[in-house]
């Protein structure tokens, strides 16, 4: 079951705010109307717009955002991405958590972008993977949508993909993909050798995974996969990478990177008074 977008943010709030902001409360003034303005502090696209305006209508639902830019779009150092009015009181609770799901879904986005931008002169797409931050999946891959990626599986029931433990288990790959098949039409196998890519050609598999395979071993590979099976490479796709990996003709590229290990976007809520 996926956990509804604004229960996973009272879990946010109830991490943050477990037993009342002391600092705010303790100030004891409750209500400073006035209008805040979220700052790009650095070059990033934009994701994470609806999960945001959640988050501070979570704790000032009579607040007012007016946005600037549209998820997807690119928002330069020092641009203002919204304004915001209503009691800053409530905004100094709401921030922390605010910011870092639109940090988090901005910085995934930001670098699919790069990840795309690498490849646009192929045709090429560039993949997600199961890679996510528990419970963020969705929130995760439509970050990478964002930015101009593709998602993969977004779960282990979408399509059977054949991996190495599953071999291991049987004992075989041909026999592997043969009982996977009886339940299955689509499958997509995982390939760590050029005798798995043989295997899956002659079973006539729908995608094969080119796992950890050099250029050279690529190129090899897509001499005797035919069209009509799509091919995938994963692993070690660096920026430096993945435009040699993409002009070999794989028509997918998986990069874990884009999820696990995306940089958070550098934001800041800067309060004016009325």
């Amino acid at each position: 079951m996926i956990l509804p977008l604004q229960d996973l943010i009272a879990h946010a709030y109830k991490e943050d705010i477990p037993d009342g902001d002391l600092a705010t409360d303790s100030i004891g003034v409750a209500n400073v109307q006035g209008k805040a303005k979220l700052i790009a502090k650095s070059d990033l696209v934009l994701s994470g717009r609806d999960v945001f305006e959640k988050c501070i209508h979570y704790m000032e639902p009579r607040a007012e955002i007016r946005w600037l830019f549209e998820d997807s779009q690119i928002a330069l150092k020092k641009q203002t991405i919204c304004v915001i009015k209503g009691n800053l009181i409530q905004l100094l609770k709401a921030e922390r958590v605010a910011l870092n799901f639109l940090g988090r879904l901005s910085g995934i986005a930001s670098l699919t972008r790069m990840f795309a931008n690498q490849v646009k002169h192929t045709q090429t797409k560039i993949l997600d993977t199961r890679k996510t931050t528990p419970l963020y999946r969705g929130l995760e891959k439509q970050a990478v949508k964002d930015g101009g990626g593709h998602n993969h599986r977004m779960s282990l029931s979408d399509f059977p993909m054949i991996k190495e433990n599953h071999v291991r288990i049987l004992g075989d790959l041909a026999e592997t993909i043969e009982k996977v098949r009886l339940a299955h039409p689509f499958i997509e196998v995982e390939a760590h050798s050029m005798e798995d890519v043989k295997v899956c050609v002659s079973k006539n598999v729908n995608r094969i995974l080119l796992d950890n395979f050099s250029i050279e071993q690529i190129r090899e590979a897509l001499q005797i996969i035919p069209k009509h099976i799509e091919t995938e490479a994963s692993g070690n796709m660096t920026l430096e990478r993945v435009s040699q990996v993409a002009e070999t003709g794989v028509n997918y590229i998986s990069v874990g990177a884009l999820t696990h290990s995306a940089p958070v976007a550098d934001l800041s809520l800067l309060f004016e008074f009325n």
